[in-house]
């Protein structure tokens, strides 16, 4: 039996279990879920990096974008609230539309 040993989506024993497959599952501590959930954001990351076409890449994001709403649970927050925050970073310092690329500045 292959080893995974790494944080799935909530369905996934439930879409082994249909195919007939046996599997091995535990439920995770606060912190585990943690440093699982970083460890995902990674792996869903580098995914997002080689994906080689728009459709993959949109995959990705959202994939991304899932892992982000669980870490902000797990930090006692809304999406909302990170959006928020998000906003008003924007706000204050821009964002990435400009595609600017800092060279240097003098000292």
């Amino acid at each position: 039996m292959p080893a995974y040993n790494k944080l799935v989506r909530d369905r996934i024993p439930e879409i082994i279990a249909a195919t007939g497959k046996n599997y091995s599952t535990r439920i995770l501590d606060q912190s585990e879920f943690i440093q699982e959930l970083k460890k995902k954001s990674i792996e869903e990351l580098d995914e997002y990096l080689n994906a080689n076409n728009d459709e993959e890449a949109i995959e990705e994001l959202a994939d991304l974008l899932e892992v982000v709403h669980a870490l902000a649970e797990t930090h006692g927050v809304s999406i909302e609230k990170v959006e928020e925050l998000r906003k008003q970073k924007a706000e204050e310092r821009g964002g990435f539309k400009g595609k600017i690329f800092l060279i240097e500045v003098e000292d």
